[in-house]
């Protein structure tokens, strides 16, 4: 059976990521988990939740000494 899910997200336990995408959009927090169905991942979210989203809408947040850089 094919399947189209990526083998490697790209996100390890502790990456800083954010909400790309979806209702929370903007959402930080820090990289926890794929879940089992392999299409949703948990995170912590900056105000201390555990929550699950999309694995879709996940990006990495900018590391401080980019954003540093930038103003």
């Amino acid at each position: 059976m094919t399947s189209i899910r990526p083998i490697n997200p790209g996100f390890r336990e502790g990456d800083q990521v954010v909400l790309a995408l979806g209702s929370h959009q903007g959402t930080c927090g820090v990289f926890l988990r794929i879940r089992e169905s392999g299409d949703w991942a948990d995170i912590t979210e900056n105000n201390g939740q555990v929550r699950h989203h999309p694995l879709a809408w996940l990006a990495h947040a900018p590391s401080a000494s980019t954003t540093s850089r930038r103003q």
